[in-house]
C-alpha cells in the first residue's frame, strides 16, 4: 500500500474505504496492510463501502479475534428510495459505534426532482454517463419511483424548500448516519443540498415521508 500525496490540495487522508470485492480472507490480508498505514499515522480510521450486515458483523468479530484493523465506517447506499439497510446495517453500526456515511442520497439525482419521466435521461446525468448509466437506469429509473417524486416534492412544497434540501436533511435526521456524500456539477446544486443543514424536520414531516417511502425498506416495518 503506497502513500501519495493528494496532488497540491495540502489535505491529509482520515479515512481508508475498503469495498466488497475485499471480504473474506481477501480483506484479511488488506487489514493487516492497513494496520501498518494506521500506525504510521498516515490514515486514522478504516472503513468499508456496500458491506451487507453480516459481512460487517463478521469482519468485526474477525478484528477483534485476529487482533486486525477494526472498521469504524460504514459506506452504503441510502435514500428516500432506497431504505434497506435501515433494517440490519443501521442497527449493527449503532450497536457497534460504526459511523455511517452513505452515498446516493438523491437516488442518482433523480431526488433532484428535475427528471421527466415521458421523456429520455438528460444527457450528463448519472442515467447517461459511463458504465454505470444502465446500473442506475435499473435502480430508480422506474415509473412507482416517479410516483414518489410527485409525493415527495409535494412535501418539499409544504415545507418551502427544494426536493434535494428534504432528501439531504431527512438523511441527516437519520440516528444511525454520521453525514451523508454529497456531489455537485454545479454551485447553485451545492447551495441546494447545503441548506439541509438548516432544515429541521419534524415528528410529523417524518412520518409523512415514512408514509411514503415505507415500500423501499422491503420487508421491515412489517412490511
Amino acid at each position: 500500500m503506497k502513500h501519495v500525496r493528494l496532488g497540491r490540495t495540502g489535505l491529509h487522508v482520515s479515512r481508508l474505504c475498503l469495498g466488497t470485492m475485499t471480504f473474506g480472507l481477501q480483506c484479511d490480508e488488506e487489514r493487516s496492510r492497513a494496520i501498518l498505514v494506521v500506525r504510521a499515522g498516515k490514515v486514522r480510521y478504516v472503513g468499508v463501502s456496500n458491506y451487507l450486515a453480516y459481512q460487517l458483523a463478521r469482519a468485526i468479530g474477525r478484528s477483534e479475534t485476529l487482533n486486525l484493523v477494526r472498521f469504524d465506517s460504514a459506506q452504503p447506499r441510502h435514500s428516500l428510495l432506497f431504505r434497506e439497510v435501515e433494517r440490519e446495517l443501521f442497527p449493527l453500526c449503532q450497536e457497534e459505534g460504526v459511523g455511517v456515511i452513505p452515498y446516493n442520497p438523491l437516488a442518482g439525482g433523480l431526488l433532484s426532482g428535475k427528471h421527466d419521466r415521458t421523456k429520455p435521461p438528460a444527457d450528463g446525468s448519472r442515467f447517461t454517463l459511463g458504465t454505470a448509466a444502465d446500473r442506475y437506469q435499473q435502480r430508480y429509473w422506474q415509473e412507482r419511483m416517479f410516483d414518489t417524486i410527485d409525493e415527495l416534492a409535494a412535501v418539499a412544497a409544504d415545507l418551502g424548500v427544494t426536493l434535494p434540501t428534504l432528501a439531504v436533511a431527512w438523511s441527516l435526521s437519520q440516528p444511525a448516519i454520521t453525514a451523508p456524500i454529497i456531489g455537485a456539477s454545479r454551485p447553485e446544486q451545492l447551495d441546494a443540498t447545503l441548506a439541509a443543514v438548516d432544515l429541521h424536520l419534524d415528528d410529523a414531516t417524518r412520518e409523512r415521508l415514512d408514509k411514503i417511502t415505507i415500500e423501499y425498506r422491503r420487508g421491515d416495518a412489517g412490511i
